[in-house]
């Protein structure tokens, strides 16, 4: 299914309409008693709300459209896919229900730090994905024939990234991630580093006792390494993550999705400073 652009929205007119009609039928001396009849039957209060409502709805149309105007086709098409591969992980157990999507909303509006206009585009996401027929299946296999192998690691670090927001991660959402790891055949390897580095993050919260053995650990996860690994094995997993993450090879996805990468590169440069100064 090709990604619809939010068109311009109309400039409406039934107002004017309405006032056109008063004035062939009565003049102007009918637009006046028109009008004093609105008044008076305390309608004029309910058309002053119903207008601003639409010139609210109307300047936000027009901003999300003009937003989805400024960025590339693989940004928009990026975050359409995402948003719908969402949907489909919350529909696992058959109902999607209200905190799952206003996990996925907290996720684009706090991690995304996506503004009032974006917002709004991503609600419609939404809504379209709630509503959309589509399998997991297609979207995953439009997804691995449309992005390279760096933009998938950055969508399975978005899936456990919304995953690990809930206080408990139900064991059927993890399998799904992992299946869809397999299914835009990303490495072992890869997936092993992603899921790790949220498993321990997740422990060192709720141990905080043991918070100096768990960074290390995580540190170790960070870089895909099991704890005990040499040298030699830090610093190639450095360089090969390094390489697969630098936020030049998603700049088209959009500057959010970028930061995303960059924040990545953060964390593995801090893992492998932490090793080099031990």
């Amino acid at each position: 299914m090709p990604y619809q652009r939010n068109e311009q929205p109309g400039c409406g007119g039934c107002l004017l309409i309405l006032l056109l009609f008063s004035l062939l039928t009565g003049g102007f001396s009918g637009l006046l008693n028109f009008l004093g009849i609105l008044i008076y039957s305390g309608l004029a209060g309910i058309l002053i709300f119903i207008g601003l409502f639409w010139g609210f709805s109307y300047w936000i149309q027009k901003k999300v459209s003009t937003y989805e105007a400024s960025q590339t086709e693989s940004h928009n098409r990026f975050v359409w896919l995402l948003v719908h591969i969402l949907i489909n992980i919350a529909r696992i157990d058959g109902v999607i229900s209200k905190e799952e999507i206003s996990t996925i909303q907290r996720f684009f509006q706090y991690n995304l730090r996506y503004d009032q206009t974006r917002m709004y585009w991503v609600k419609n996401l939404i809504k379209d994905a709630v509503n959309s027929p589509q399998s997991m299946e297609s979207l995953l296999l439009e997804f691995r024939n449309t992005f390279a192998y760096e933009p998938r690691l950055i969508l399975l670090e978005l899936i456990y990234q919304i995953l690990y927001t809930k206080s408990q991660v139900p064991e059927a959402e993890l399998k799904v991630a992992r299946d869809i790891a397999a299914y835009l055949q990303i490495t072992d390897y890869d997936k092993r580093t992603i899921e790790a580095k949220y498993k321990y993050g997740r422990q060192q919260q709720q141990s905080p006792s043991q918070a100096s053995q768990r960074t290390e650990e995580h540190y170790y996860a960070i870089l895909g390494l099991e704890p005990g690994a040499g040298q030699d094995a830090i610093k190639k997993a450095y360089r090969k993550l390094s390489m697969k993450y630098h936020p030049d090879k998603v700049r088209h996805l959009g500057e959010e999705f970028r930061s995303v990468a960059e924040e990545k590169m953060k964390e593995i440069n801090a893992a492998y400073d932490y090793f080099k100064k031990k």
